[in-house]
């Protein structure tokens, strides 16, 4: 393999470290900040979260607490807002921020939102990329079997589109979960902005994922091409 092959292929392996270090740095800061600054409606996540569907005409979606630290999702199949210790008991402004959002994809669920839609369909072919793309590109690479390694190539192009799919899924839950919060007085008009900033560290996460995995795919077209040279 060429000297430039290599040399660019550790410059973007380091690129998307320091760009996955700065995105996970940037929203615990903000979380952490955000997590000591109590809410004055004195509001807990699991109480934001339960009046947010009430709301939205969601009663029969449970609110329920889980292990972990920012591990708080919605699961579409059960039906059932999972929130982290934290989020789910606390009466931050970073706990019913995160539980807004987690709702916000509750509502699009019900609404049939599009881009949510479209990124469960690619679940499957996700799971299956994962497990067999980076496989097929190093016994490609191995084997000096070079066709076999651009098809693990563009099996790895369908986890960059679902994550490029879950951008407007996110960044539509924030945007729901922050008009939540205002229109049922969860957050006042100073909270607003604390608000806003965690959910822009939460979403700023995907925009770096997205990024770095791109690196990453282009990293080992390079490393492909600088082989199939050789």
């Amino acid at each position: 393999m060429g000297f430039n092959y290599i040399y660019v292929g550790y410059s973007l392996t380091i690129i998307a470290f320091i760009i996955s270090l700065g995105a996970d740095i940037y929203l615990r800061t903000k979380y952490s900040k955000y997590k000591k600054v109590e809410v004055k409606s004195g509001i807990t996540g699991a109480e934001a979260a339960r009046e947010i569907l009430k709301k939205n005409g969601l009663e029969k979606v449970y609110v329920v607490e889980t292990k972990g630290v920012l591990s708080d999702h919605y699961d579409p199949k059960a039906k059932v807002v999972r929130l982290s210790t934290d989020i789910y008991n606390g009466t931050s402004i970073a706990s019913v921020s995160v539980a807004a959002h987690e709702c916000g994809h509750a509502v699009q669920d019900k609404e049939s939102y599009f881009f949510l839609r479209f990124r469960s369909f690619l679940v499957p072919f996700v799971n299956f990329s994962s497990k067999f793309g980076y496989m097929a590109v190093l016994i490609g690479l191995i084997f000096n079997a070079i066709d076999l390694a651009w098809v693990g190539i563009w099996l790895l192009i369908i986890i960059v589109l679902f994550q490029l799919i879950t951008l407007p899924v996110e960044f539509d839950a924030s945007k729901r979960g922050k008009r939540f919060l205002t229109d049922l007085k969860i957050v006042n008009s100073e909270e607003r902005s604390g608000a806003s900033s965690v959910l822009r560290a939460a979403a700023f996460t995907y925009v770096a994922g997205l990024i770095t995995t791109l690196l990453e795919l282009l990293r080992l077209v390079l490393v492909v091409m600088g082989n199939d040279r050789d």
